[in-house]
């Protein structure tokens, strides 16, 4: 055998098993993920029944809302109707509606419609959207709403609403509604501490106070107070309303920057093993926390997927948070280390593996909407860290990346699957 031949016989041998490393883990992480959403299921059969804690509550409360994010999430991944009918068993119990009527606007309410809305994506039927549609109406112009674009005074609500208008626009086609959106968003980001004159954003540092009550808390360490899954909140509503905007939407430059602000911001701070703590930068509460690093490995990974995260340190920081999240998954499926329902990270405090919070949904909400993200991310860009290859996933390029075949032939248009060599690297296409 040549050289040559060796050579290449050697590399295919180590492609192909960097493609069976992926192969397994993406097994691995739809297998957890099942997993952990068969518990839920088993746990709670009616989906429309009411959620009985410390009071009776429905079950369209957004804490089970953002666990139905997750379910479509684990959908896209894991098309099986068991899913759909889940879901669509749920929504049919509340009439495809927000919590409470028209008149009572409240963004908790109304992140249930996300998912609503993403059944009409799906498959169609006006029924799935129009109350959502009325809802939101009405707070943009039922009487005395001049001033609800001032709603939400708390960064959750960015989260529970903000992607719901998105869709709401992309649904109708109206403006008004993304629109309406921003400029509830850009209240919150830069007026919501209105006696102090500035918004929730601290830019220079990228990230968020939870809201006008809790700004400039400092913990016992002197650090500011910046509570994880509030900024996951955050982060997570930036990819879910960039995903329903084109790039050339006059507000798409806003949240992009954002986006790119906050990711930036996470890098350095994220624990060795993968988690946030709860309080970002700070000590005080030094744990792992299920919920906000769930939030963002979702970001993370679909900012790396879209090649808005170029630097390699984020997908490497998307590894190591898939790997924390794992971490939470009992043999039963149930998620340890998540927080109970809170605005800052000493409620509930410590986390424990074998504690049940007083909600489960939406941490498991959090959780599937990261590993479903992570799971598109190795499919689409297997880990080189033994290999040396990655997946070329498109023969889109820039024009000044040349790329060469393995026998060193320039390429200009790539027609066929094979192995090409751009920037010095590998590449399999």
């Amino acid at each position: 055998m040549t050289g040559f031949r060796l050579y290449i016989f050697c590399f295919f041998l180590v492609v192909g098993h960097g493609v069976s490393r992926a192969d397994n883990l993406t097994d691995s992480i739809l297998s957890v993920s099942r997993l952990a959403n068969k518990y839920f299921m088993d746990k709670w059969p009616d989906p429309g029944i009411d959620i009985k804690t410390d009071k009776i509550r429905p079950s369209h409360i957004w804490t089970r809302s953002v666990y139905y994010e997750g379910l479509m999430g684990l959908y896209s991944i894991d098309s099986l109707q068991t899913y759909i009918d889940y879901t669509d068993s749920w929504a049919d119990s509340h009439q495809w509606s927000p919590r409470s009527t028209i008149w009572r606007i409240h963004a908790d309410d109304q992140c249930c419609t996300q998912t609503y809305m993403t059944r009409y994506f799906q498959a169609g039927g006006a029924e799935k959207y129009l109350a959502s549609k009325a809802d939101f109406d009405n707070q943009m112009y039922g009487k005395d709403r001049s001033t609800h674009y001032k709603d939400w005074t708390w960064i959750d609500a960015i989260q529970m609403a903000m992607p719901a208008l998105a869709m709401l626009y992309k649904i109708t086609g109206e403006r008004k509604y993304i629109d309406f959106a921003m400029q509830s968003y850009l209240w919150s980001r830069n007026a919501g501490v209105e006696n102090k004159g500035v918004g929730f954003f601290v830019e220079n540092e990228g990230l968020w106070w939870r809201d006008a009550k809790l700004y400039g808390i400092k913990e016992s360490d002197g650090k500011n107070s910046y509570w994880s899954r509030g900024n996951g909140w955050v982060y997570a509503a930036l990819v879910r309303v960039l995903e329903q905007l084109s790039p050339d939407d006059e507000y798409y430059a806003q949240l992009k920057h954002d986006f790119l602000l906050m990711s930036e911001a996470i890098i350095p701070i994220q624990r060795s093993d993968g988690f946030w703590n709860a309080s970002l930068v700070s000590t005080q509460y030094n744990g792992p926390e299920l919920s906000g690093t769930g939030l963002f490995l979702y970001g993370l990974a679909w900012g790396v997927r879209n090649g808005f995260l170029t630097d390699a340190k984020y997908r490497a920081a998307a590894d190591k948070a898939w790997q924390a999240c794992k971490s939470c998954v009992h043999d039963n499926g149930f998620l340890g280390y998540v927080q109970g329902t809170s605005d800052r990270p000493s409620k509930g405090w410590p986390f424990e593996y074998d504690a049940e919070p007083n909600f489960e949904d939406y941490g498991l909400g959090c959780f599937l909407l990261g590993t479903t993200e992570y799971y598109k991310l190795v499919k689409a860009q297997p880990a080189d860290d033994t290999t040396g290859v990655t997946t070329l996933s498109s023969p889109s390029r820039r024009a000044d990346d040349a790329i060469y075949d393995i026998s060193g032939r320039r390429i200009h248009n790539i027609y066929k699957k094979g192995v090409y060599i751009r920037n010095g690297k590998k590449y399999l296409h």
